[in-house]
Protein backbone atom coordinates (compact mmCIF):
# COMPACT_ATOMS: atom_id res chain seq x y z
CA UNK A 1 0.00 0.00 0.00
CA UNK A 2 1.17 3.53 -1.07
CA UNK A 3 1.61 6.29 1.52
CA UNK A 4 -0.65 8.51 -0.30
CA UNK A 5 -3.43 6.84 1.84
CA UNK A 6 -1.72 7.79 4.85
CA UNK A 7 -2.13 10.84 7.17
CA UNK A 8 1.16 11.35 8.70
CA UNK A 9 0.26 13.57 12.51
CA UNK A 10 3.18 15.66 13.93
CA UNK A 11 3.86 14.16 17.09
CA UNK A 12 3.73 17.54 19.50
CA UNK A 13 4.49 19.35 16.15
CA UNK A 14 7.68 18.43 14.37
CA UNK A 15 9.50 17.32 17.79
CA UNK A 16 12.45 15.26 16.60
CA UNK A 17 14.05 18.81 15.23
CA UNK A 18 12.12 20.98 17.17
CA UNK A 19 10.94 21.70 21.11
CA UNK A 20 8.13 19.71 21.60
CA UNK A 21 4.68 21.95 21.70
CA UNK A 22 5.74 25.05 21.26
CA UNK A 23 5.15 27.27 18.08
CA UNK A 24 8.29 26.49 16.74
CA UNK A 25 7.50 22.97 16.43
CA UNK A 26 4.10 23.36 15.06
CA UNK A 27 4.93 25.81 12.27
CA UNK A 28 7.99 23.29 11.47
CA UNK A 29 5.49 20.73 11.21
CA UNK A 30 3.62 22.65 8.76
CA UNK A 31 6.19 23.61 6.80
CA UNK A 32 7.62 20.17 6.73
CA UNK A 33 4.44 18.97 5.02
CA UNK A 34 2.59 17.56 8.33
CA UNK A 35 -1.10 16.80 7.65
CA UNK A 36 -1.86 17.24 11.14
CA UNK A 37 -0.31 18.39 14.15
CA UNK A 38 -0.47 16.96 17.96
CA UNK A 39 -0.66 19.28 20.75
CA UNK A 40 -1.11 18.85 24.66
CA UNK A 41 -3.03 20.92 26.44
CA UNK A 42 -3.57 21.71 30.42
CA UNK A 43 -6.05 24.45 32.42
CA UNK A 44 -4.22 26.81 34.06
CA UNK A 45 -4.70 28.33 37.68
CA UNK A 46 -6.32 31.02 36.06
CA UNK A 47 -8.59 28.99 33.70
CA UNK A 48 -6.36 29.44 30.21
CA UNK A 49 -5.80 26.66 27.95
CA UNK A 50 -2.06 26.07 27.78
CA UNK A 51 0.24 23.88 25.62
CA UNK A 52 2.47 21.13 27.27
CA UNK A 53 2.68 17.27 28.04
CA UNK A 54 4.07 17.47 31.77
CA UNK A 55 2.06 18.17 35.00
CA UNK A 56 4.88 20.55 35.43
CA UNK A 57 7.44 22.57 33.34
CA UNK A 58 10.75 21.18 34.80
CA UNK A 59 11.69 18.73 32.01
CA UNK A 60 11.00 20.77 29.07
CA UNK A 61 12.72 23.98 31.02
CA UNK A 62 15.87 21.98 31.78
CA UNK A 63 14.80 22.23 35.53
CA UNK A 64 15.12 25.78 35.62
CA UNK A 65 11.61 26.30 36.19
CA UNK A 66 9.49 23.70 38.06
CA UNK A 67 6.17 25.43 38.25
CA UNK A 68 2.97 22.68 38.43
CA UNK A 69 0.95 23.71 35.71
CA UNK A 70 -2.53 23.30 37.14
CA UNK A 71 -1.21 25.36 40.40
CA UNK A 72 0.52 28.04 38.16
CA UNK A 73 -0.98 31.28 36.13
CA UNK A 74 -0.96 31.41 32.42
CA UNK A 75 0.99 34.38 32.39
CA UNK A 76 3.76 32.56 34.66
CA UNK A 77 4.19 29.48 32.55
CA UNK A 78 4.03 31.42 29.29
CA UNK A 79 7.60 32.93 30.88
CA UNK A 80 8.80 29.85 30.98
CA UNK A 81 12.06 29.10 28.35
CA UNK A 82 10.94 26.12 26.63
CA UNK A 83 13.41 26.04 23.83
CA UNK A 84 16.60 25.97 25.35
CA UNK A 85 16.88 22.53 26.32
CA UNK A 86 16.62 21.16 22.80
CA UNK A 87 19.26 23.46 21.52
CA UNK A 88 20.84 27.17 22.12
CA UNK A 89 18.88 27.59 18.48
CA UNK A 90 15.54 27.32 20.38
CA UNK A 91 16.23 29.36 23.44
CA UNK A 92 13.61 31.91 24.51
CA UNK A 93 10.78 29.48 22.66
CA UNK A 94 7.53 29.84 25.86
CA UNK A 95 4.97 27.76 26.54
CA UNK A 96 2.30 28.50 24.01
CA UNK A 97 -1.77 29.20 24.38
CA UNK A 98 -4.19 27.20 22.80
CA UNK A 99 -4.99 29.93 21.15
CA UNK A 100 -1.92 30.66 19.25
CA UNK A 101 -1.38 26.94 18.30
CA UNK A 102 -4.97 27.29 16.37
CA UNK A 103 -4.04 30.40 14.57
CA UNK A 104 -1.46 28.19 12.99
CA UNK A 105 -3.34 25.80 11.07
CA UNK A 106 -3.23 26.13 7.61
CA UNK A 107 -6.40 25.83 5.58
CA UNK A 108 -7.05 21.69 4.94
CA UNK A 109 -5.00 20.56 7.67
CA UNK A 110 -5.94 19.11 11.47
CA UNK A 111 -4.82 19.75 14.77
CA UNK A 112 -5.25 17.00 16.88
CA UNK A 113 -5.57 18.24 20.73
CA UNK A 114 -4.31 15.70 23.56
CA UNK A 115 -6.14 16.76 26.55
CA UNK A 116 -4.03 15.93 29.49
CA UNK A 117 -6.14 16.69 32.32
CA UNK A 118 -9.77 16.01 32.94
CA UNK A 119 -12.58 17.73 31.68
CA UNK A 120 -12.43 20.93 33.88
CA UNK A 121 -10.23 22.29 30.64
CA UNK A 122 -13.25 21.95 28.90
CA UNK A 123 -15.35 25.06 29.16
CA UNK A 124 -12.19 27.45 28.57
CA UNK A 125 -11.06 24.95 25.35
CA UNK A 126 -14.42 25.21 24.05
CA UNK A 127 -14.66 28.94 24.18
CA UNK A 128 -10.80 29.12 22.40
CA UNK A 129 -12.19 26.33 19.62
CA UNK A 130 -15.12 28.42 18.82
CA UNK A 131 -13.28 31.61 19.08
CA UNK A 132 -10.72 30.63 16.50
CA UNK A 133 -12.56 29.94 13.35
CA UNK A 134 -11.20 27.03 13.02
CA UNK A 135 -13.40 24.67 15.06
CA UNK A 136 -13.98 21.95 11.66
CA UNK A 137 -9.85 21.89 11.38
CA UNK A 138 -10.22 20.25 15.21
CA UNK A 139 -10.07 16.63 16.35
CA UNK A 140 -9.41 15.29 20.56
CA UNK A 141 -7.92 12.56 21.89
CA UNK A 142 -7.79 11.74 25.46
CA UNK A 143 -6.54 8.66 27.64
CA UNK A 144 -9.25 10.15 30.21
CA UNK A 145 -12.22 7.82 29.64
CA UNK A 146 -14.89 9.78 31.23
CA UNK A 147 -12.81 13.21 30.05
CA UNK A 148 -12.81 11.76 26.26
CA UNK A 149 -16.88 11.13 26.62
CA UNK A 150 -17.46 14.81 28.31
CA UNK A 151 -15.46 16.37 25.35
CA UNK A 152 -17.92 14.21 22.59
CA UNK A 153 -20.53 16.14 24.49
CA UNK A 154 -19.13 19.23 24.18
CA UNK A 155 -18.33 18.92 20.88
CA UNK A 156 -20.49 17.12 19.03
CA UNK A 157 -19.35 17.68 15.77
CA UNK A 158 -15.70 17.10 16.08
CA UNK A 159 -14.17 13.54 16.12
CA UNK A 160 -12.95 12.50 19.41
CA UNK A 161 -10.51 9.36 19.80
CA UNK A 162 -9.55 7.28 23.19
CA UNK A 163 -6.48 6.92 23.82
CA UNK A 164 -5.12 3.48 24.75
CA UNK A 165 -1.30 1.87 25.60
CA UNK A 166 -2.05 -1.43 26.48
CA UNK A 167 -4.49 -4.05 24.82
CA UNK A 168 -6.08 -5.24 28.26
CA UNK A 169 -9.21 -4.16 28.38
CA UNK A 170 -9.12 -2.76 24.79
CA UNK A 171 -12.19 -5.05 23.14
CA UNK A 172 -14.31 -3.64 25.96
CA UNK A 173 -13.26 -0.27 25.62
CA UNK A 174 -14.05 -0.53 21.40
CA UNK A 175 -17.39 -1.55 22.17
CA UNK A 176 -17.83 1.03 24.66
CA UNK A 177 -16.22 4.24 22.57
CA UNK A 178 -18.64 3.17 19.25
CA UNK A 179 -21.74 2.90 21.82
CA UNK A 180 -20.91 6.37 22.79
CA UNK A 181 -20.43 7.60 19.47
CA UNK A 182 -16.49 8.04 19.43
CA UNK A 183 -15.08 8.34 16.15
CA UNK A 184 -12.28 5.48 17.03
CA UNK A 185 -9.57 4.63 19.32
CA UNK A 186 -5.92 5.89 19.12
CA UNK A 187 -3.79 2.79 20.40
CA UNK A 188 0.19 2.40 20.79
CA UNK A 189 1.08 0.99 17.85
CA UNK A 190 2.58 -1.95 19.63
CA UNK A 191 -0.47 -3.34 20.59
CA UNK A 192 -2.05 -3.07 16.94
CA UNK A 193 -2.44 -6.23 15.18
CA UNK A 194 -5.44 -8.21 12.66
CA UNK A 195 -7.63 -8.72 15.08
CA UNK A 196 -7.70 -5.28 16.82
CA UNK A 197 -7.99 -3.93 13.63
CA UNK A 198 -10.98 -5.70 12.14
CA UNK A 199 -12.93 -5.69 15.41
CA UNK A 200 -12.41 -1.92 15.05
CA UNK A 201 -13.89 -2.05 10.85
CA UNK A 202 -16.78 -4.26 12.37
CA UNK A 203 -18.02 -1.75 15.42
CA UNK A 204 -17.42 1.23 12.73
CA UNK A 205 -14.25 2.77 14.43
CA UNK A 206 -11.42 4.13 13.31
CA UNK A 207 -7.61 2.81 14.32
CA UNK A 208 -5.04 5.29 14.90
CA UNK A 209 -1.63 4.78 16.05
CA UNK A 210 0.87 6.62 18.24
CA UNK A 211 4.39 7.14 18.14
CA UNK A 212 6.03 5.36 14.93
CA UNK A 213 9.38 6.77 13.69
CA UNK A 214 10.25 3.01 12.09
CA UNK A 215 9.41 2.97 8.27
CA UNK A 216 9.17 -0.83 8.57
CA UNK A 217 6.42 -0.43 11.86
CA UNK A 218 5.02 2.50 9.47
CA UNK A 219 4.46 0.09 6.46
CA UNK A 220 2.68 -2.67 8.98
CA UNK A 221 0.05 -0.64 10.23
CA UNK A 222 -0.56 0.76 6.78
CA UNK A 223 -0.65 -2.89 5.27
CA UNK A 224 -3.13 -3.96 8.31
CA UNK A 225 -4.92 -0.65 7.13
CA UNK A 226 -4.21 2.24 9.61
CA UNK A 227 -4.44 5.40 7.99
CA UNK A 228 -3.33 8.02 10.96
CA UNK A 229 0.66 7.24 11.94
CA UNK A 230 1.51 10.04 14.80
CA UNK A 231 5.21 10.41 14.46
CA UNK A 232 8.18 12.91 15.56
CA UNK A 233 9.15 12.69 12.02
CA UNK A 234 6.48 13.46 9.94
CA UNK A 235 9.01 14.49 6.39
CA UNK A 236 11.00 12.20 6.65
CA UNK A 237 8.72 9.01 7.69
CA UNK A 238 6.22 9.84 4.56
CA UNK A 239 9.63 10.03 2.33
CA UNK A 240 10.72 6.83 3.48
CA UNK A 241 7.61 4.95 2.92
CA UNK A 242 7.25 6.50 -0.63
CA UNK A 243 10.19 5.14 -1.64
Amino acid sequence: MSSAQNTFIAHRGASYLAPENTLASVNLAWELGADAVEVDVYLSADNRVVVIHDKTTKRTSSGKANYKVAKTSSDVLCGVDVGAYKSNKYAGEKIPYIDEVIETVPEGKTLVVEIKCGAEVLPALEKAVRESGKKEQIVFISFGWKTILETQKVFPENKCYYLKMFSAGLARRMRLAAKNGLAGVNLNHKIINRKVVQRANDLGLEVLAWTVDEPSEAKRLTDLGVTKITTNRPKWLKGQLAK
